[in-house]
């Protein structure tokens, strides 16, 4: 059994249609990518996931006994308070029986590396320590269902390693749905991908089944120098892209076949280095898929 299934999900805003008809399951111990541009209705359908905003069609059902934890893209927090004492109100908040409130809120806040800040007060923290702090909140309650809007976009290269080796951590326990637009992560730890295009789901599936289904095998071609690369480019029949000192070549039905590139190779002698097949990237699906193909 699914542990939430989504079924013509909408959020209209007069005439303007912010989710469009958003169908889809998550299965337990998963994490979903919830992919597309700005102004794609990510947000809002997390927001409708979270209770925070009521659909205007659809329906939303799921089979779990401990909640779900959201964080928002842009956390907010009380300055006054310390880390602490906000973690202990968001475990509070979230039913957590009062006399674990403590002991579960300081495990979670060393779960997510800021024990050594227990006791700072928030308006004291940087944007990375502030994104931790938002995902102890998430989390404090021990959630089946974590809903992450954006959850490391603000971050440095440094900080979103970091809370992306956390979700994985996560992921034993937990059913994530994250939106995100940095493709490397959704790349990295993912079980299904969910792209949206002006509120409508376009696409979904796999990383796998998506990239099957987008494939455009390519050849790379390493050359000795830039010159013997622009070279070998400029003489061959078929579109080729340069780049410093290699070339992509496109293995299509109307481009050449493996046989005719091999041949195309071995003229070309001790120039070659090296040669590798490529597949579709995540970023090349995702502008196929953003520009309606």
């Amino acid at each position: 059994m699914s542990l939430l299934d989504v079924k013509n999900l909408t959020k209209r805003y007069r005439r303007d249609l912010a989710v469009d008809h958003l169908s889809f399951s998550l299965q337990q111990h998963t994490a979903t990518a919830l992919i597309g541009p700005n102004g794609a209705g990510k947000t809002t359908a997390l927001s409708m996931l979270a209770g925070l905003l009521k659909p205007t069609t659809g329906s939303i059902t799921w089979d779990h006994t401990t909640g779900v934890g959201f964080l928002p893209q842009h956390p907010r927090f009380f300055p006054w308070l310390t880390a602490l004492e906000f973690t202990e109100m968001a475990a509070k908040l979230s039913g957590v029986e009062a006399k674990k409130v403590r002991q579960q809120a300081t495990r979670t806040l060393e779960f997510v590396g800021l024990a050594p800040a227990l006791n700072k007060k928030t308006g004291t923290f940087s944007g990375g320590m502030k994104q931790r702090l938002g995902l102890a909140q998430a989390i404090v309650h021990q959630p089946e269902l974590l809903l992450l809007d954006e959850p490391v976009s603000a971050l440095d290269p440094a900080g979103r390693r970091e809370i992306m080796n956390l979700l994985k951590s996560l992921q034993q326990d937990t059913t994530i749905l994250y939106s995100t637009h940095i493709l490397n992560d959704a790349e990295e730890m993912t079980d299904q991908l969910l792209f949206l295009q002006q509120g409508k789901l376009v696409e979904k599936g796999s990383l796998e089944e998506v990239k099957e289904r987008y494939a455009e095998p390519r050849i790379r071609i390493h050359f000795q120098t830039a010159e013997d690369a622009g070279g070998f480019s400029r003489h061959m029949p078929w579109e080729a892209v340069q780049n410093g000192n290699r070339i992509d070549v496109a293995v299509t039905a109307k481009g050449p076949g493996m046989q005719e590139i091999l041949t195309a190779l071995t003229a070309a002698g001790d120039k070659v280095v090296g040669v590798e097949r490529q597949t579709a990237s995540l970023e090349d699906i995702f502008m196929k898929v953003a520009g309606g193909r």
